[in-house]
């Protein structure tokens, strides 16, 4: 199994732990970018698919590293939608 494929497993087990680099490693597995845009949008991040010009934001953890769950259930929500998972 390959390092993207068990990340997807541990986000779909939606645990407490999640760090945002694990987040990040994973949405740029699939092909998603951080929008160079809006540096001043303070917590707040957005990341785009080049391929399909689709959108996900998400909320940076602070003042730690530790993804919230609803970021998470989102996330989630959203590779589903876009049949990146199943």
């Amino acid at each position: 199994m390959s390092r993207h494929q068990k990340l997807i497993e541990r986000l779909k087990q939606r645990p407490k732990n999640f760090t945002y680099s694990e987040l990040i490693r994973l949405i740029k597995g699939f092909g998603y970018e951080e929008s160079s845009r809006g540096k001043t949008s303070g917590s707040a991040v957005a990341f785009i698919n080049k391929s399909t010009q689709q959108v996900v934001r998400l909320h940076k953890p602070h003042p730690g590293n530790i993804v919230k769950s609803y970021v998470i259930k989102n996330l989630l929500e959203h590779l589903i939608d876009q049949k990146l998972i199943a």
